[in-house]
């Protein structure tokens, strides 16, 4: 979902703001409970 946010494209920006909305409680959920993403690639 981030990857969206590299550009906008939306028409209203209260959609935009949604969206950023969303994507700061999936990165404050993730800090607070401690939950890794998934790695798809041996570093």
């Amino acid at each position: 979902m981030h990857r969206r946010l590299a550009r906008d494209y939306e028409a209203k920006p209260a959609h935009s703001e949604s969206m950023i909305r969303l994507a700061m409680i999936s990165n404050l959920a993730r800090r607070a409970t401690g939950e890794m993403t998934i790695i798809w690639h041996n570093p």
